[in-house]
């Protein structure tokens, strides 16, 4: 008896012990990134005879983020994985400071699937094209090349290709799913209040096709995007465009390497150990030393230290009340207060990238804008990829704005989209019987367990159209027009960068640089720092993120249930896939 009474014990002493140990490596694991990151962000120096290396793959943010400098130790942790982001910010700084500084010989891009937007593609080659003033050599190479990536490669000197790579040079589409005959099968009916006849996220729930009104657009931006690519290409490699164009026919992602050297596409088709040799001649030395692009973020660029400042605010992603990872209301609104009360911030540079998301979200950020603006800051809005409904709502009232020709803005309009799911209870066998001391008392609960009346649909429209009153109202203001000419060109209409220019919803083509010397001549400053909003995340947030015990999936069905569970108003852009 007593030695079956030990047994037990023996395994919860093993089992602590393992636990234990677990905890233990973990902690100590970041604790040696700690001393890592600490260690290798302070010795970062930058020798002569130096190649800047910008590898081309990951995935693009507006910032960067911190190296886990223990990555590779984390492999084995439960949950973990490592996610290449790289910086848009940290990507042009690193190509401003190899054309300016003459240790840095210059610049190959390797690789070649980088994931990113129109806007920022633009962005990145407009800065490689600057780059080339310096006379200093730029070559690229990868095993193949995406679309976009051989967009932004084309401006190289020597465009190399592996033997075996491919060019994926095929043109553009975009494409929809239609999910109303699901939604039949099932039961459940979409309730859809909207204002804007070019609105069209509802379309996937309620059509199962395309309306013309959204063809009309796609079409409109897509073929303006690929007029884009095909110009930026046809100067760069000196093909015509409309050789281009038969060469997209072709479909040249599935033809072999060596046609793309016999069309002018690429120079050369060589393998990965030749490059060393390319680099050698290219430098002058075999000596030469190769920098990262998180190496050379490091490295401060010179400037005069001033008291004055610009602010640059990042707001990116989807805009939301009170939490999520993109733009919180809440949270941006305290974080523009601050930079306010800063007397040493003389200008801001809000820089968009969003979708849009929620109106009153929207509305309580253009209001800090404004807030700003009557403080003596002068307001400069620098849009990326995005800046459409919600997005161009915390835009139109800076004082300038610049956007990208790729840019995809506008989207003034709004919709609320509320399930009925009566005819699915039914189907379940679900039965619901309740009281109220009101009319509309079950508003939240009627909508979509048993559908709106006519006179609930009825005050739904009105809330969303007194909120498209509200929102041309700001876009007039904003842009010094009046509400019908904002009509004339919104109801929820997308347009590129380009055709915002033509219609004043932006002011000038360009990117940060020109956004941040605008805020500069604004304010009247001829020296100044700038200073960065939100902080970035260190490696640590990264880590505590990435071992958040909820999936993607169950979070993506918290925010639906959340949402319907309120009946909320929702001010959504989405956009299909462009491939």
């Amino acid at each position: 008896m007593t030695t079956n009474e030990k047994k037990p014990r023996r395994r919860s002493g093993c089992m602590t012990g393992i636990i234990i140990f677990i905890v233990l490596y973990i902690v100590s694991t970041i604790l040696s990134g700690i001393w890592l990151n600490n260690m290798f962000s302070s010795s970062v120096s930058l020798d002569s005879e130096t190649v800047y290396m910008l590898r081309m793959k990951g995935t693009v943010a507006e910032q960067g983020q911190e190296d886990n400098p223990f990555a590779s130790m984390m492999g084995d942790v439960p949950g973990y994985q490592q996610e290449d982001i790289v910086g848009l910010d940290d990507l042009l700084h690193n190509i401003r400071m190899a054309k300016n500084d003459d240790r840095i010989k210059g610049i190959m891009l390797s690789e070649g699937e980088l994931q990113m937007g129109f806007a920022t593609a633009q962005a990145l080659r407009n800065a490689l094209l600057d780059f080339k003033e310096s006379g200093k050599f730029l070559i690229a190479y990868a095993p193949s090349y995406s679309q976009l990536n051989y967009y932004v490669a084309s401006v190289a000197d020597s465009l190399y290709l592996n033997p075996t790579g491919t060019v994926n040079w095929n043109g553009l589409s975009a494409n929809k799913m239609y999910f109303t005959r699901l939604l039949e099968k099932l039961g459940v009916r979409m309730q859809v209040v909207k204002v804007g006849t070019f609105k069209s996220a509802v379309e996937p729930y309620i059509r199962t096709d395309m309306s013309e009104a959204d063809r009309q657009q796609t079409m409109q931006y897509v073929n303006g995007l690929w007029q884009e690519l095909v110009a930026g290409v046809s100067q760069s490699r000196s093909i015509e465009e409309a050789r281009l164009n038969e060469y997209a026919d072709r479909y040249m992602g599935l033809q072999p390497a060596d046609s793309m050297v016999s069309i002018g596409m690429v120079d050369r088709l060589i393998y990965s150990q030749e490059i060393d040799s390319i680099l050698t001649r290219l430098v002058g030395t075999e000596d030469y030393n190769v920098i990262k692009t998180s190496q050379l973020a490091a490295v401060s660029e010179k400037n005069t230290s001033s008291k004055n400042k610009i602010a640059v605010f990042y707001a990116e992603g989807e805009i939301t009340d009170t939490n999520g990872n993109g733009i919180v209301g809440l949270k941006t609104v305290r974080q523009l207060n601050k930079i306010r009360k800063d007397e040493d911030v003389k200008a801001v540079v809000l820089r968009v990238n969003s979708p849009g998301g929620s109106a009153d979200a929207s509305e309580q950020i253009w209001h800090a804008v404004q807030l700003l603006r009557e403080s003596g800051k002068p307001v400069v809005v620098s849009m990326g990829d995005y800046a459409a409904s919600g997005g161009y709502y915390i835009s139109c009232g800076a004082d300038y704005i610049y956007a990208q020709p790729g840019t995809l803005t506008g989207s003034i309009g709004i919709f609320g989209l509320i399930p009925d799911v009566s005819q699915l209870r039914s189907k379940l066998g679900l039965d619901m019987d309740g009281v109220k001391t009101n009319a509309h008392s079950d508003l939240e609960t009627n909508a979509i367990y048993r559908g709106m009346n006519s006179e609930e649909n009825a005050m739904m429209q009105q809330m969303v159209e007194r909120g498209y009153d509200l929102f041309t109202r700001r876009c007039a203001d904003g842009r010094h027009t009046s509400q019908d000419e904002i009509k004339k060109i919104g109801e929820g209409r997308v347009w590129l960068g380009k055709d915002a220019l033509t219609l004043g919803l932006v002011d000038e083509l360009g990117g940060m640089d020109e956004a941040v010397r605008k805020a500069a001549e604004l304010a009247e400053l001829d020296k100044y720092e700038l200073t960065y909003y939100p902080d970035r995340k260190d490696f640590l947030t990264q880590l505590l993120e990435q071992l958040d015990s909820s999936s993607e999936e169950e979070k993506m069905i918290s925010r639906i249930r959340e949402r319907c569970s309120e009946a909320r108003v929702l001010m959504l852009m989405h956009f299909p896939e462009i491939k």
